[in-house]
């Protein structure tokens, strides 16, 4: 079958103007953001040999790849479908001898196998933070100021923090609430999917209680400790409560303690991003553990930024001070005005006219059209 011109796979798409622009400006604007928290910027190939990424990857993520063979070492390759892994091995391998923290950013395209109801695009834009050799209460309030920072940068208001604790319940299945370890996992699932009628046909009907846990922070903090007659998640809530008065007033911040379909792999904390107007989360990330050649493991917690959704609202595309240049214009005047931020579009014959153009270039000084 003849593939029609311009037809793209499924999940794939072309950026065109002022939406490429866009595209790039938010995602310099995010990674100076990050920058000026110190984080330093590494840039990790697309492919990787899929061996070493799927042993990076997470289970979850491990069939999300879109795989070919290198012609050069006859190798099966695998494109990122996330770049996290990827500074998780420059961590370990390349940058093992660095003092620690470490502090790296990143930003670049990603692909997927396939996509998502809710995100049908397959290769997407991810910028983001990794803070390595700590996931404590001041390295998760860094990283969640870093992120706002990169959020406000993009033009992102009203931002929304949804925080989840991810090992919720191994905490509670240790001691307030015991069920057989055997039942844990299928405790969590039930959790995650907000059945009710599967948690009492399982009789772990003391977890009941955690569906409506959810919401604003202060609120869930209270119902939680009224359930954890133990107070074996003490520690765990007040570092909630340190990390929420280090970010301070400016965002909105919920907790779901059940959620867990992408934070499978978190460890003591997880949180998605959220902004007005925009459908779904913006970002995601916690803390979790690198896992280095020797088998030592090692503390970390970071977030990634989805482009995408920042450039399909709107953010990011900027009225452009556009001059026609008409022929015979001297070139030292369009040499200064492109020196002063001017775009200039030339003309190239009698016919051409100033479109797209917001001046018009008349003798030495542009004149709004």
């Amino acid at each position: 079958m003849t593939i029609a011109p311009g037809l793209l796979p499924e999940g794939l798409r072309d950026r065109l103007p002022p939406e490429a622009e866009a595209a790039s400006r938010l995602m310099h604007r995010v990674i100076v953001a990050i920058g000026r928290h110190g984080y330093a910027r590494v840039s990790p190939p697309l492919a990787e040999f899929e061996e070493s990424l799927v042993g990076r990857l997470k289970s979850s993520r491990a069939q999300d790849l879109l795989r070919m063979v290198d012609p050069v070492s006859q190798r099966m390759l695998a494109l990122r479908p996330d770049i996290t892994a990827q500074i998780g091995r420059i961590a370990a391998t390349r940058m093992g001898h660095a003092p620690r923290p470490l502090r790296l950013a990143y930003g670049g395209q990603v692909i997927k196998l396939r996509a998502t109801q809710l995100r049908p695009e397959r290769e997407l834009a991810q910028a983001g933070a990794e803070l390595i050799g700590s996931d404590s209460v001041a390295a998760v309030s860094e990283i969640l100021r870093v992120a706002i920072d990169a959020l406000r940068a993009a033009g992102v208001t009203d931002i929304t923090i949804d925080l989840t604790l991810p090992d919720l319940v191994d905490t509670l299945a240790a001691g307030a609430l015991p069920i057989d370890p055997a039942q844990v996992m299928y405790v969590r699932t039930l959790l995650d999917a907000k059945d009710a009628g599967g948690l009492a046909a399982a009789g772990a009907d003391a977890y009941l209680p955690l569906l409506s846990a959810a919401g604003p922070l202060d609120g869930a903090l209270s119902k939680l400790r009224a359930l954890d007659r133990t107070q074996a998640l003490d520690s765990r809530l007040a570092a909630i409560e340190q990390v929420a008065a280090a970010i301070g007033d400016g965002v909105t911040l919920t907790l779901d303690p059940t959620e867990r379909h992408g934070f499978e792999y978190q460890s003591w904390i997880g949180f998605s991003l959220f902004g007005a107007g925009l459908t779904g989360e913006i970002g995601r990330g916690g803390s979790y553990t690198i896992v280095h050649a020797n088998g030592r493991e090692e503390t970390a917690v970071g977030f990634s930024l989805f482009i995408d959704p920042l450039v399909d609202m709107g953010l990011g595309v900027e009225l452009a001070r556009r001059v026609f240049l008409p022929l015979g214009h001297d070139l030292a005047v369009a040499a200064r005005l492109r020196g002063e931020g001017w775009t200039t579009v030339a003309a190239l014959s009698e016919q051409d006219q100033p479109q797209n153009c917001t001046h018009r270039l008349e003798g030495s000084q542009p004149v709004s059209l």
